[in-house]
């Protein structure tokens, strides 16, 4: 079974602080050409509340989790990683050929000696695991080693989270990272056509903002649902429907069936994990002797969404494009 602990829909139950300090990083002594077009001027953003500042862009660069991986290959910048590791779904199709030529480290987090026999100048994250106890260590002691480190804004500790996640949070982060590397015309141009899918998505539930979608992401006997401030409201948000719980506080929150049934969402959200199937979330709405009459259950009001497209990062548009064709396609699920 998955171990769940490195998924962000445990970071509201074991969120643990981050040591965040300066990293200066000088230029590493190797023969390596520099990406083409890259710019190698020093550059300071500021992660987590800390500035992190590169005196070059990094050469060798090690990503962890799915999310800053892709990240990375969006932007051109395979040929800096030195390895990666910790995938939750297949790859990208268009980046599976230089996802290919990348050395994989561990199919989890690889240990800390795995992660510096990869010689890595920069290592860059998308959840908070990933610099914990079960991951590579904290982000004082690989600076410490002259490793510089980057954090998905979305994975930061919740005093330098974004109060409430939104697609520009996902934006900001591809221009630090693209600014990091040196390559930050690369950043407007893959914004520039995400946002362009994101309208384009909207504007298929035009006028639809009354339905109310309820985003199911684990749990059967108290489900755990998409909040008021995480990756699920910002996908609802952009696709222009309503959340059927964004009163409640966090990214996601524990409520009852109960509820959900007094809240009659016109639609369902199943997310798609392999360690957590949405067929089986499906299996047991269709079968339980009170969900099953639920309106959107008996009418089969379900869009599946797989949880690499959940995660803050450049599959985000595709959650939003699933969410809102999926409604469209929906019987009687605008009200």
């Amino acid at each position: 079974m998955r171990v769940r602990a490195m998924r962000p829909t445990l970071s509201r139950r074991v969120a643990a602080p981050l040591s965040i300090l300066l990293v200066l990083l000088g230029g590493c002594a190797t023969d390596d050409t520099p990406t083409a077009g890259a710019s190698t001027a020093p550059v300071t953003v500021t992660n987590c509340g800390t500035p992190v500042a590169v005196a070059a862009p990094p050469k060798r660069a090690v990503t962890l989790n799915q999310p800053a991986t892709e990240i990375m290959l969006a932007l051109g910048l395979g040929d800096r990683l030195a390895g990666t590791a910790y995938l939750d779904d297949a790859i990208l199709p268009e980046h599976a050929a230089t996802y290919a030529s990348v050395p994989v480290l561990s199919e989890k987090y690889p240990s800390k000696e795995a992660l510096l026999d990869a010689e890595p100048d920069f290592v860059y994250a998308s959840f908070h695991s990933a610099f914990g106890d079960e991951g590579v260590g904290d982000r004082a002691a690989l600076a410490g080693l002259g490793i510089g480190t980057y954090l998905s804004p979305a994975g930061c500790p919740k005093q330098h989270r974004p109060a409430t996640l939104t697609v520009d949070d996902v934006f900001a982060e591809i221009r630090d990272v693209a600014a990091v590397f040196g390559v930050p015309e690369r950043a407007e141009k893959l914004i520039a056509d995400q946002r362009a899918r994101i309208t384009a998505a909207a504007a298929r539930l035009d006028g639809a903002g009354q339905v109310s979608v309820l985003w199911w992401d684990a749990g059967t006997d108290a489900p755990s649902v998409g909040a008021c401030c995480g990756s699920p409201n910002m996908i609802m948000s952009a696709a222009g429907v309503r959340n059927t719980f964004g009163d409640l506080a966090g990214s996601w929150a524990d409520t009852s069936w109960e509820t959900a049934i007094e809240r009659n969402p016109d639609v369902i959200v199943l997310v798609d994990a392999s360690w957590d199937a949405a067929a089986a979330k499906k299996a047991f709405l269709t079968r339980h002797p009170t969900l099953k009459n639920l309106p959107a259950v008996a009418g089969q009001r379900f869009v599946v969404i797989p949880f690499s497209s959940t995660s803050a990062g450049v599959r985000v548009v595709q959650g939003i494009e699933t969410l809102a064709e999926g409604v469209v396609q929906l019987p009687g699920a605008d009200r």
